[in-house]
């Protein structure tokens, strides 16, 4: 069993309040619901119980204010969960709701995944796995998606000539931009093709 040791109304929304276990937030919940299962600090009670409490009273709230956090723009799922974690809700919650919108395809790593690829440009194959991994995009889709996306020599060129612009055409100015579209995540052999392009003898890199 653990223990309730403190319960506090939310700072930003005083219907609801934090629910502490054993010291520690556990969740957030309608401070009516509080009083209607009677938690109160010092009681004794098992953390499902507080999951299935949440779960049972507030799975359509936390369904909206995922529906409302997309709305803006795509999230990747560990995204929406990591919002919904934020807002104090279970995983049991989290769950139900990912559930929900995965079965209304609005949670969909692939799709996400192959959108961002297609939408960003002058970043390379390496950069965007980089991306793809920060946001917790799964594995798997993110290798679809970069699976078919082929790096353009052309988008390169027009990187490397905007790092240019500016500076004397030199073979030391131009060895500082190739590396520069390595950093920017495109492989060797693209960043490579893009100094070719500039011509000015620099093919031998």
């Amino acid at each position: 069993m653990a223990e309730i040791t403190l319960i506090e109304p939310q700072k930003k929304d005083k219907t609801r309040c934090n629910v502490y276990v054993d010291g520690r937030f556990y969740c957030g919940i309608k401070l009516e619901i509080a009083v209607k299962y009677r938690l109160k600090a010092g009681m004794q009670i098992e953390e499902g119980r507080l999951d299935e409490i949440q779960l049972a009273t507030e799975k359509a709230q936390a369904l909206d204010k995922a529906m409302t956090h997309i709305s803006a723009t795509m999230k990747t799922k560990k995204q929406i969960r990591d919002f919904l974690i934020r807002k104090g809700y279970t995983s049991a919650v989290c769950d139900y709701v990912l559930e929900k919108m995965e079965q209304l395809k609005l949670a969909d790593d692939c799709e996400y995944c192959r959108a961002y690829v297609n939408s960003v440009s002058g970043k390379g194959k390496r950069a965007l796995e980089a991306d793809l991994i920060k946001r917790g995009a799964e594995r798997a889709a993110i290798e679809k998606a970069l699976a078919d996306k082929e790096e353009d020599a052309d988008e390169a060129l027009r990187v490397i000539e905007k790092y240019l612009r500016g500076k004397e055409n030199t073979k030391e100015n131009v060895y500082k931009g190739m590396k520069y579209l390595l950093s920017k995540g495109y492989s060797y052999d693209t960043a490579k093709q893009a100094v070719e392009k500039l011509g000015g003898g620099y093919e031998d890199y």
